[in-house]
Order: structure tokens, then sequence, then C-alpha cells
């Protein structure tokens, strides 16, 4: 579980401190001259409505046992990431550095901007559209969210979006039950 005393200060290589790191092979280095200056939120549950597990993980990590649930036959074969995902606890796991690009936007547009996986950072939040999200993860979310908006200061309030706000009619989440107004008001 993510602590208040937790050191979340990110290094020059895009990593955060005192986190769970387990490396995606699923990334991209960022274009020459590109910085994060947007940041989306999703969520994520493997296998849909179920948490915990190591699903998420090994998805992001090409290592899902695709005949370990039904469900996992639709997304067999997908090559996804996400630079962080935080669990229903609040522990957070980064599987690609900031510097780099996570896939976890798809095809997408912000501003009139496409490929957001270019200049954006992808934070998964393990649960569901319509399921409330847990005090512990606002408060994990809440705080790499300040260390993030430190260390690149284009990602303002206005900068961070849901994965439904780029991918309209493609995507859905964080859904309905994510508490925006919670969250924002924390930064």
């Amino acid at each position: 579980m993510a602590t208040l005393t937790q050191n979340l200060t990110i290094d020059a290589a895009g990593w955060l401190a005192d986190v769970n790191r387990i490396d995606s092979p699923n990334f991209a280095e960022r274009p020459a001259g590109i910085t994060p200056s947007l940041l989306v939120i999703h969520n994520i549950s493997l296998p849909p409505g179920q948490f915990g597990g190591p699903y998420i993980t090994e998805f992001f990590c090409n290592r899902l046992d695709c005949d370990a649930h039904p469900f996992f036959k639709e997304i067999e074969g997908m090559t996804v990431s996400a630079h962080l995902l935080i669990d229903r606890d609040g522990e957070i796991t980064q599987f690609v550095s900031f510097a780099d690009c996570a896939w976890h936007a798809g095809v997408s547009v912000f501003e009139g901007r496409e490929r957001c996986n270019e200049y954006s950072i992808g934070v998964e939040l393990e649960g569901v559209d319509d399921l409330p999200y847990t005090s512990f993860q606002y408060a994990a979310l809440t705080r790499v969210t300040q260390q993030i908006m430190l260390r690149y200061p284009d990602i303002t309030r206005e900068r961070i979006v849901g994965h439904s706000d780029i991918a309209p009619g493609r995507k859905t989440d964080p859904g309905p039950a994510f508490g925006w107004q919670r969250y924002l008001s924390g930064l």
C-alpha cells in the first residue's frame, strides 16, 4: 500500500522511487524532443470485474496464460502497457519509464493532436467503470500526479484526462464511478 511517507520522486531516467518496478516489453522510445504533456487515467481488471491476482501484470508483460479464463482469449496477442498501475490497496507498480511511450492510449487524439502515446503518461487504476475506486487509490493517484506535474510541468490540471476523452466512442474508462472532483481537488 502506498503511504504518505513513500518516496515518489522521479529520477532522471523517468522511474519513480520506492514503487514496485516490473519492466514491460511493450513500449517505444519517445520521439526526439518530446516530453510528457498529457496524463491519461484508465481502468483495468482481469478478468473483467475481478480484482487482485497476477493477471494485469502478466498481460502487460506478455505472459498471460490465455487458457486461465475464457475472457483472456479475447485479448490474446494484444501488446499493451501503462506507465503505472495502482491496485485497489493503493500499491503502485511502474511498468514503463516516463521517458518512454507506454502502449496505453491506442487510436487517440487530444486537442487535435493524434497518437497520444507519444506525449502522454498512462495510469491504470484497478477497477471498472461503475464501481467506486478506493480511498487508497485516490491517495496514491493524487500523490503520484503531484510528482508527475512537478517533473513534467506541461502536465497541468487541464491536461489530465480520461481514456474516454481521447478515444470517445471507443473507450469509456475511467467511467462514471471515477470522482474527478475528488481527485483534482487534491492537486
